[in-house]
């Protein structure tokens, strides 16, 4: 029997929050049946396929005992599984197993039928990095990305098993690749050092020729590193016979479809709204073609919603969540994972001739609606003055002068500030605390010129927005000034020992995994990020300077609060030196600092138990130093 739910007042617990909730990511709609990833804390971070019939029923683990499906390409991975319909006309599902890192094929319509390796390790692993694929099921072969030494490929392979073959050669990053219905076109998308791909990137097409090489390959939309606008391009699809991406040329991320005779593109909605996001991740959807028309997922000013174009407008999709991702759609069926402030993430299907819709949750929440701290929308004058979005939680009986207040900065430092439940952040307000997560300049969801207000900021604009979210918050007497704590893990971390650094509005902070010094990160870290900091703060190494300027570890002794640090062992994106040398010039200068170092964690934590421990350790800390 289930227990009741938390009523107001009562503290959450670190355990009850965190450690059993899994992660649903990427579903498919393929036939009768939906499929999904699962990431579960509780077994380590975990991924496994799950699935089960369309519009409800009984899940199914298609990969129990000890599959773990993770895709290593560019670190960040994701599209780690591609589902689809091989020769015969059955569903397959291909995968990559953390295990040995090489692709594995596993037949959905058998009971019990065990995967099948289709390369073989050099090694105990696969030499190189797989995933971001799909089913060609025309000629029977799985096609995605091979990241090997300092270059991406797309390639191929065999659902039979078998060689590995190189279909393009992209000049630097590639991703992204979608087959035209008949099988006789692909696209891709592709980016080049210094920038990041929503920064600058560019859609890329060829034919497939009937030996299933690509041919003609060629640039289609987009801009380079020497190209005179920025414009990035975002999940192309193929809606029918047209090529459909999200490009930003317009300022926003804006859907837009090629016409082949006149060569050019046509913008489809022009609109103030973001039908993208940032790609640090494969398998990313926010639009696909339900086989009648384009269904999609809109942010305006930090809220997510669903619709679709008619008649060459926007019809919203009347459903009650507002933080959507990984949109799906078949046959006029559509399936996302979706949130909202007082419900948790979950499946959302929705059959659109008749707009109803179903909602099964990865875990029931455990907390009382009237009990949840419901966001605030909160706009105030950031850096230079220009106008910001911060979303405000109240604690637990109300907002009053003597609350404490945490400031969150998101990672990224493109991710956004969401307003989809979060329980962790509940936990905070349940023990009297308000909290601010910082939509601060450089953020995604509000258009490029907003993202571009870090362009060469970073460690400045940042800075300086949560410090004012904190500051307007305290101005409307929702909390005490001296009370005000700051968090963040990995971009985030940064901000935070940034902030710590070089203001005097924080009494104490929280960093995971951040960044301490920037010039050592500069030269020290993978392929992906390798050239991030030359947009984020200036040419390296030729504005080294800048670099010692902004870099909190240059200027520990600017800190005067305590510092909780957590750290995993195995993290190539912010190394552990980072972390033991910032914690060592805080000891250094008499500052209470505490370090939690994770032997069996990378970069952003799996582990359920290290949830846990993080959480509890922080407001352990912040409570002990505010005297709470």
């Amino acid at each position: 029997m289930s227990s009741s739910p938390i009523r107001s007042g009562v503290p959450l617990s670190a355990a009850l929050v965190l450690g059993k909730t899994p992660s649903l990511k990427e579903p498919c709609l393929l036939g009768d049946r939906l499929y999904w990833l699962e990431q579960r804390p509780q077994e380590k971070g975990r991924t496994t396929l799950m699935g089960r019939p369309v519009g409800g029923g009984e899940p199914q683990e298609h990969t129990p005992g000890a599959w773990n499906l993770r895709c290593r390409v560019h670190e960040y991975g994701g599209g780690s599984c591609a589902l689809g319909l091989g020769e015969d006309g059955r569903p397959v599902a291909v995968f990559v197993h953390d295990g040995d890192r090489c692709l594995w094929k596993l037949a959905l319509d058998q009971p019990g039928a065990e995967p099948m390796r289709l390369i073989e390790p050099t090694g105990e692993r696969f030499d190189g990095a797989l995933g971001g694929g799909l089913i060609d099921g025309t000629r029977n072969r799985w096609i995605g990305v091979l990241e090997r030494g300092e270059h991406d490929q797309l390639v191929a392979v065999a659902l039979d098993g078998g060689a590995l073959q190189s279909l393009h050669q992209a000049q630097d990053f590639c991703g992204y690749p979608t087959l035209s219905p008949d099988g006789g076109q692909l696209a891709w998308v592709e980016w080049q050092q210094p920038c990041m791909p929503w920064e600058r990137s560019q859609l890329w097409h060829g034919t497939v020729s009937a030996s299933g090489c690509i041919e003609g390959a060629r640039c289609l939309a987009g801009s380079g590193p020497a190209d005179p606008q920025g414009i990035s391009i975002f999940q192309p699809i193929w809606a029918g016979d047209d090529l459909v991406v999200a490009s930003d040329r317009s300022g926003f991320w804006n859907l837009e479809r090629w016409q082949e005779e006149q060569g050019r593109w046509e913008p489809l909605l022009p609109m103030q709204a973001e039908f993208a996001m940032p790609q640090w991740v494969f398998g990313m959807s926010t639009h696909a073609w339900d086989g009648e028309a384009i269904v999609a997922l809109a942010c305006q000013q930090g809220r997510w919603q669903l619709g679709r174009l008619a008649a060459g407008r926007w019809e919203a999709i009347e459903q009650p969540f507002n933080d959507l991702a990984g949109l799906c759609a078949q046959q006029g069926r559509i399936a996302c994972v979706a949130s909202s402030p007082t419900e948790p993430s979950g499946l959302l299907e929705l059959e659109l001739s008749r707009g109803q819709w179903t909602h099964t949750p990865a875990a029931p929440c455990p907390v009382a609606p009237d009990a949840l701290s419901v966001p605030l929308e909160l706009w105030f004058e950031g850096h230079g003055g220009q106008p910001t979005q911060a979303w405000y939680y109240p604690p637990a009986g109300g907002s009053h002068d003597q609350a404490p207040l945490l400031v969150k900065s998101h990672s990224g430092p493109t991710a956004m500030a969401r307003t989809g439940l979060n329980l962790a952040l509940q936990f905070w307000t349940s023990r009297g605390w308000g909290v601010v997560d910082v939509n601060y300049g450089g953020s995604t969801g509000f258009g490029r010129a907003y993202r571009e207000r870090l362009d060469g900021q970073w460690g400045v604009v940042d800075v300086a927005d949560c410090s004012a979210a904190a500051l307007a918050v305290v101005q409307r007497g929702w909390a005490r000034a001296d009370r005000i704590a700051i968090e963040g893990g990995s971009a985030g971390g940064f901000t935070t020992l940034a902030a710590l650094c070089f203001t005097e509005v924080f009494s104490a902070g929280a960093s995971r995994y951040g960044v301490a010094d920037l010039s050592a990160l500069a030269e020290d870290t993978h392929r992906f990020e390798a050239r991030y900091l030359d947009g984020l703060v200036g040419a390296w190494p030729q504005e080294r300077e800048r670099y010692l300027e902004r870099s909190p570890l240059h200027h520990a002794d600017r800190i005067r609060c305590p510092v909780i640090f957590f750290q995993g062992l195995q993290d190539v994106v912010v190394p552990p030196a980072q972390t033991e040398a910032m914690a060592e010039a805080l000891r250094a200068n008499q500052i209470p600092v505490e370090v939690h170092l994770f032997p069996d964690e990378g970069h952003s934590f799996r582990d359920g138990a290290t949830q846990i421990q993080v959480l509890e350790a922080t407001e352990t800390f912040f409570r002990r130093h505010f005297q709470l």
